[in-house]
């Protein structure tokens, strides 16, 4: 019995660790709703902004700041999603969703991320645009693999995916539209409904 006990309390001892060494309120539902996102955005942008198979989206012209705007609120809609039910998930579970490891998260995941975004502006400032898509999936997954030590460890595979449908995409750059709809909406919508569906198991 003793032994029972000790061994019950090595284990809690190991989640509280667990759980002041890594933000662990991220909710899945944020995922899903970033995937929906993306995907609504590239149906918009499909249909509504892009030329004819034989023109290109002129750098400065009206549809590519229309399509810069439309990223830009893709990614906000998705930050302020992911922090009202992360806020909401933290809540229930009696957790602090701002402390040293939030702060951490946060650097680890802008670093790479913010690095990235400065150099796809410089290479579109400098005409070169055929590999946005796949410097972006890119960049994006390093951030999450380099945040993953401070949030949930599985997330640095969405990372290591997010990288590889980067490379690809580099090597076929007339199909970057589509890998960045399967990179930012399909696994943010696969990952999302995992994490979920591991969140009602617990």
């Amino acid at each position: 019995m003793n032994e029972n006990n000790y061994l019950k309390d090595i284990s809690e001892i190991k989640n509280m660790m667990n759980r002041s060494s890594r933000f662990i309120s991220l909710s899945g539902l944020s995922g899903i709703f970033a995937g929906l996102y993306a995907i609504a955005g590239a149906i918009i942008a499909y249909f509504y902004l892009f030329p004819q198979k034989s023109e290109y989206i002129i750098l400065g012209s009206w549809n590519f700041k229309i399509l810069i705007i439309l990223l830009i609120s893709i990614a906000v809609l998705s930050f302020v999603t992911a922090y009202l039910l992360t806020t909401r998930k933290a809540k229930i579970n009696q957790e602090k969703i701002w402390d040293n490891t939030t702060k951490r998260l946060l650097i680890h995941f802008l670093i790479p991320l913010i690095t990235g975004g400065i150099y796809i502006i410089i290479k579109l400032n400098s005409q070169h645009y055929g590999l946005t898509a796949s410097l972006m999936l890119i960049f994006y997954g390093l951030a999450l693999v380099n945040a993953s030590k401070y949030t949930l460890g599985n997330i640095k595979y969405l990372g290591y995916i997010e990288i590889i449908l980067g490379l690809i995409c580099a090597a076929l750059p007339g199909y970057g539209f589509w890998f960045w709809c399967i990179g930012f909406g399909v696994l943010h919508i696969i990952y999302g409904s995992i994490m979920y569906l591991d969140e009602k198991k617990v």
